[in-house]
């Protein structure tokens, strides 16, 4: 196959970082893939490794909507000649619907969706438009069966509609570090063996939020228990954090890493992970966690009830109840229980969350779909 994967940048979103996979999988077995992404944003990732003449074109796309850059897109699409282009998230897809159409080349259309809930009025507004270009779609993919059913209630389908789980390199996914090695980076980050560590690796946008881990690390400390927080990532509300953790007074109990490329030593110095999350899809920073034996706390959004067993490798516990989350995370103080626990998420994600399984099941849709061009 000769496959386009389009993206709105190459930014340090799950989104993103997953499309990367899949194509540097894909062309290691042989498929010419080529990435293009909209916008040149912020800091950029750099794991692309294409082979055969597989291209990395930025657009640089200035505002929303960029003739330029669509007729740029159009371009690379004529120059290729993919039979088939794989857009993440929708606004992707409306760049790559009309750059296909406005190249008059015949290619399957894909989309991959990674959001389960729109989160302000201009997205509400953004998605009647949206829903034409899935509408036209080939074929749509979901990341769980929770989502997909949200969806297409919502009347946001394709001609196809597919469900594929995020996965990870269960062999780059390995807790791989000495005690000596996470002794080491553990007093780095100011954290002693003692101390029960609670990572979160996340942007730091809003629907993380991130808030609500500070006031669980707060009435934990008041419970007795030496909890602390590593925050892996940066973002806009940094501040914020920032901020609240001095009114609780845990400003001491807390580290913000800023953004690592590499983020494995940093959950594998913690004890447990946590995400907050007003909103998510099938995050990816979970399956990773668990990948490297690391219980995962989840509000119970999108798919998480999919990816966690409560209570064998994992809790779930409901959207904002800080007092739930309290009590999930002060279960796994327990050091003994919190092993046990991380190794049964390391058998969940080896068993049903490869990367291997995952990429098998992008590389069967799309050859399926392209077995006939599109009419």
């Amino acid at each position: 196959m000769r496959v386009i994967f389009a993206t709105t940048s190459l930014g340090h979103g799950g989104a993103e970082r997953l499309s990367i996979t899949i194509m540097n999988r894909l062309a290691e077995r042989g498929h010419e893939c080529h990435a293009v992404y909209i916008k040149n944003e912020g800091v950029q990732l750099n794991r692309v490794r294409l082979r055969d003449g597989g291209a990395v074109r930025c657009l640089n796309a200035a505002g929303y909507f960029d003739r330029r850059a669509l007729s740029d897109f159009a371009a690379t699409i004529s120059r290729i000649g993919p039979s088939a282009i794989v857009a993440a998230n929708p606004y992707a897809l409306m760049y790559s619907a009309l750059a296909l159409r406005l190249s008059r080349l015949r290619a399957r259309l894909v989309v991959t969706y990674h959001s389960t809930r729109l989160l302000g009025a201009k997205e509400h507004l953004q998605m009647m438009i949206y829903r034409l270009f899935f509408w036209i779609s080939d074929c749509l993919v979901f990341v769980c069966e929770k989502q997909k059913r949200y969806w297409l209630h919502r009347g946001v389908f394709s001609r196809r509609n597919e469900v594929i789980y995020n996965g990870v390199d269960t062999e780059e996914f390995r807790d791989k570090q000495s005690p000596q090695e996470r002794r080491t980076l553990r007093g780095a980050l100011g954290f002693s063996d003692a101390d029960y560590v609670i990572g979160v690796s996340a942007l730091l946008r809003p629907e993380k939020n991130h808030l609500q881990l500070l006031e669980a690390i707060a009435m934990l400390r008041n419970l007795g228990i030496p909890a602390r927080a590593l925050m892996i990532g940066d973002g806009e509300m940094r501040g914020a954090i920032e901020a609240r953790a001095r009114e609780l007074r845990v400003e001491n109990d807390v580290v913000i890493t800023g953004l690592k490329l590499e983020v494995r030593p940093y959950i594998a110095a913690c004890d447990a992970m946590a995400l907050c999350s007003f909103t998510e899809a099938f995050s990816l920073a979970a399956i990773e966690a668990m990948a490297l034996c690391k219980p995962v706390v989840h509000s119970d959004v999108g798919g998480a009830a999919e990816m966690i067993v409560p209570g064998r490798d994992g809790f779930l516990f409901p959207v904002g109840d800080t007092r739930a989350l309290v009590d999930k995370l002060a279960v796994l103080a327990d050091r003994t229980v919190c092993r046990r626990m991380g190794h049964e998420a390391r058998a969940t994600v080896e068993a049903r969350f490869s990367e291997r399984a995952m990429v098998d099941r992008y590389e069967r849709t799309l050859l399926d779909l392209c077995r006939a061009r599109p009419a």
